[in-house]
């Protein structure tokens, strides 16, 4: 397996900031799972969540923890924004992320500009049960279902991004005042025995591609609101085969997101993929022409590119690092100068932690 890559500084480390990501690494347990549940509102403190005695009292050495909250931004897009939420003393964490999604909330305060929470107002967690499974089971108040049909999707999609940015939370079941819910109660939408991140998310609508010939792929652009830099996830379908997958979506990477999504295209006109995409050992090894660089600087790298490649490629099964190359360049190194020795992770822009 490959060794993980440096955290990178300077330029990369704004855009972990800006992008909306989690600070250093936490390994939070589950407790002992009664009937193959465990649930969520008992964890035990990671690494970063130590406690000191004082006068025969625990405190937390972090009053603040940075959390994911996928909200909607300016343009009507989920988005995640890293919020420093309270550490919670009961670790409630599951379900202090949605109380964090609630319009007229907690959040309120917090929320960058531009962005907006998504779950209707007076909605209450009532219940949040993990499954040993990676089904994650939350139970909503009434008030849940006070929305228009037209936030519909992006309520799902926040949730079940917010929750699954958590290692082990892998699927999203819904119930409302304990009744399990097969269908979003406004709109229809099928939620069936759960929804993840397969559904995805600003799913993209296209007139030409083959639908039974393609996949949905999730990937990830650039934008700014304010001067708030942060990646916006967008689904697309992707005309391809099996043996082809990889370099098709780095294809459509290239192509860009489309003229309707308001997000950046990273990629100069001329970049071009020069040799096929090999995984071993779960590092995707990629091989650009020289125009995937910047002009002003040699074997530079834009931080950018590297991050929607990294961000949209290890969404992909199987890849836990992209090591890219560069025809005719011996070294790549960042905006900072600095070099890339290693595969580069997803966890250098998106740390990641179990619930």
């Amino acid at each position: 397996m490959y060794k993980r890559g440096i955290l990178l500084t300077g330029s990369i480390t704004m855009a972990i900031l800006l992008s909306g990501c989690f600070q250093g690494e936490e390994s939070l347990e589950d407790m002992d799972p009664p009937q193959n549940a465990s649930p969520v509102d008992n964890i035990e403190d990671g690494e970063d969540n130590e406690s000191v005695a004082g006068d025969g009292e625990e405190t937390s050495v972090n009053e603040t923890v940075p959390r994911e909250l996928y909200l909607v931004d300016a343009n009507g897009m989920v988005a995640a924004q890293t919020i420093e939420l309270p550490n919670p003393e009961s670790k409630e964490v599951a379900s202090q992320v949605l109380e964090h999604l609630v319009k007229g909330g907690p959040v309120t305060s917090m929320l960058p500009n531009g962005f907006q929470a998504v779950l209707p107002e007076g909605t209450q967690i009532l219940g949040v049960n993990l499954q040993e499974d990676g089904t994650i089971v939350v139970d909503f108040s009434e008030e849940f279902q006070d929305y228009d049909a037209k936030e519909e999707l992006q309520i799902l999609e926040s949730i079940t991004h917010t929750l699954t940015q958590f290692e082990n939370v892998n699927t999203v079941q819904l119930q409302i005042n304990g009744h399990a819910v097969k269908e979003m109660p406004v709109n229809g939408t099928p939620i069936g025995e759960g929804y993840s991140r397969a559904n995805g998310i600003n799913v993209t609508e296209t007139d030409t591609t083959d639908l039974i010939n393609s996949k949905a792929v999730t990937m990830y652009y650039p934008t700014e609101h304010d001067e708030n830099r942060y990646y916006v996830p967008v689904t697309q379908y992707v005309e391809t085969n099996d043996e082809e997958i990889y370099a098709s979506i780095i294809q459509s990477l290239l192509e860009g997101p489309g003229f309707n999504t308001n997000v950046q295209h990273v990629f100069n006109s001329t970049t071009l993929l020069t040799g096929e995409p090999t995984l071993s050992d779960g590092v995707l090894n990629l091989t650009f022409n020289e125009d995937i660089l910047l002009k002003d600087g040699e074997g530079v790298i834009a931080d950018e590119v590297m991050e929607t490649i990294v961000r949209t490629l290890t969404e992909q099964q199987g890849i836990e690092a992209v090591d890219v190359k560069v025809e005719n360049v011996e070294q790549l190194v960042n905006e900072n100068g600095e070099t890339y020795e290693e595969p580069v992770t997803k966890q250098q822009f998106t740390p990641t932690e179990k619930l």
